[in-house]
């Protein structure tokens, strides 16, 4: 696997090493010591997967709180996604800067998202998969949702979202107030 590091510190881009043949090719998707040896959390407890029907579904923004803060590895597995992570960590340098990455079943490429980081993602095309491992299980009440075009953050989604739920639109506008 080839990890690529981002502008936001322990967030990495994860490209497949591919050993090719007549058959086609071979590759790692998960190694826990390749994980482990970059400083990154390899212990995986749940994968989830998410389906969605149409272009433009819009998923988040989306993170679990301390004690139950997780860290994930995101990969479209059919169709093509704009994967998005909001660093929320308040003693971070890029607290609430944000990166966008495009995860295609095509190119595996994959996007390793930190604890502390707030996720989501635009579907690019009809019928897309992702599948997300996840190093904590999901814990009811640790649950923290930021809108998906805040100003603070000013994400450049590719496309206008189409279908958005209802909880995922009726999340307040991010305030943070230090001495709170």
């Amino acid at each position: 696997m080839i990890f690529k590091e981002t502008k936001l510190k322990g967030a990495y881009i994860v490209d497949i090493n591919p050993i090719e043949d007549e058959r086609g090719f071979f590759a790692r998707g998960y190694c826990q010591k390749e994980f482990a040896a970059h400083q990154l959390i390899s212990t995986v407890v749940q994968t989830n997967f998410s389906f969605n029907k149409k272009k433009g579904t819009l998923r988040g923004l989306h993170l679990q709180a301390a004690p139950y803060a997780e860290a994930k590895l995101v990969r479209c597995t059919r169709g093509a996604i704009y994967d998005v992570i909001v660093d929320m960590r308040e003693d971070s340098e890029t607290f609430t800067h944000w990166i966008g990455v495009e995860l295609t079943a095509e190119n595996y490429r994959m996007l390793y998202v930190p604890e502390g980081f707030a996720h989501g993602f635009i579907s690019l095309e009809d019928h897309t998969d992702v599948c997300y491992q996840v190093s904590q299980f999901y814990t009811p009440g640790h649950e923290r949702g930021y809108r998906w075009d805040d100003p603070v953050f000013g994400i450049q989604w590719p496309i206008n979202p189409v279908v958005i739920s209802e909880k995922d639109q009726a999340h307040a506008l991010f305030q943070w107030n230090k001495n709170l």
